[in-house]
């Protein structure tokens, strides 16, 4: 396994790879065939890779919870010493009626899915358990000080939340110790990172930014693939213009984690070599 470029994860002192993996391709519609899937994790290990990102409902519908969780967890237990020091962080929060994404975090419903998502990675202690979204009927304070419950019980080692806002974090941290934070940020959207201070608050608190669908994810990748200045500094680089979006947001903050989503060998491969490329002050203008 290579050694690759770490970030601190919190207040915590506990360190991860500057680049984590994101699973979520692998359960959703379309998804490849798990030996596929378990083939990416493990070439992940095999470069470095020591954050892999998944939820509960990372999955078909509520029939289905849980299916990245125990994909993940097979894969780990058959990389068997290679996987150790992983940090696996999921999330609790949402359900999935008819394949639908709905918030739900009420204190019960968390304390349910966190106790599924323990039986399904095969764990006694979650490395990182995310609040995956606030409910707009539930304080914020309420659910986070379920998960602080949790935490005091032994079954989260750290908690961490997602799609939240500075605000936000002020308030849960009040509640309990917070090590990160989740939410969407690249090149070309901005908005829940440094639109809305998430990212300015996370560098004020040492907290860990776990930026997700980092090169556009499911719906926006085109948009970074065909955006004209990723192109031309890519092209300058030898790279790909999706390389090119994750060296971007590494240059943004000390604290940034881009999690990019992986289904196949070469999605991997790719992401990890972003980490060698170097972005200069000509480059970085250009991408704007």
């Amino acid at each position: 396994m290579q050694t690759l470029p770490q970030r601190q994860l919190g207040p915590t002192g506990r360190m991860v790879s500057a680049i984590g993996l994101g699973a979520m391709p692998m359960s959703l519609a379309g998804r490849p065939p798990e030996s596929q899937s378990i083939a990416v994790i493990r070439r992940a290990l095999e470069l470095g890779v020591t954050l892999i990102d998944t939820a509960d409902v990372y999955c078909l519908d509520d029939s289905d919870i849980g299916h990245n969780e125990r994909l993940i967890a097979r894969a780990l237990a058959e990389a068997g010493q290679s996987a150790k020091g992983v940090v696996v962080a999921t999330k609790g929060g949402l359900r999935r009626p008819r394949g639908e994404w709905v918030v739900d975090a009420r204190p019960e419903r968390l304390r349910e899915a966190c106790e599924r998502s323990l039986k399904a990675l095969g764990v006694e202690r979650i490395a990182l358990y995310q609040l995956h979204a606030v409910d707009p009927r539930v304080p914020i304070e309420e659910s986070v000080g379920e998960l602080a419950r949790l935490r005091e019980e032994g079954k989260i080692e750290a908690i961490g939340l997602s799609n939240v806002n500075a605000q936000e974090i002020d308030r849960a941290m009040r509640v309990a110790p917070i090590v990160s934070v989740q939410n969407r940020f690249h090149v070309r959207d901005r908005r829940f990172a440094i639109g809305n201070g998430a990212l300015r608050r996370c560098e004020e608190l040492g907290l860990a930014f776990l930026a997700y669908a980092p090169v556009g994810g499911t719906h926006g990748r085109r948009l970074i693939s065909e955006d004209p200045a990723l192109r031309a500094v890519a092209q300058k680089h030898g790279a790909t213009p999706e390389e090119v979006a994750l060296a971007w947001l590494l240059r943004q903050s000390p604290c940034v984690v881009p999690i990019p989503g992986a289904s196949r060998l070469s999605s991997i491969e790719s992401s990890v070599r972003s980490l060698s490329l170097v972005l200069d002050a000509e480059d970085l203008a250009r991408i704007g």
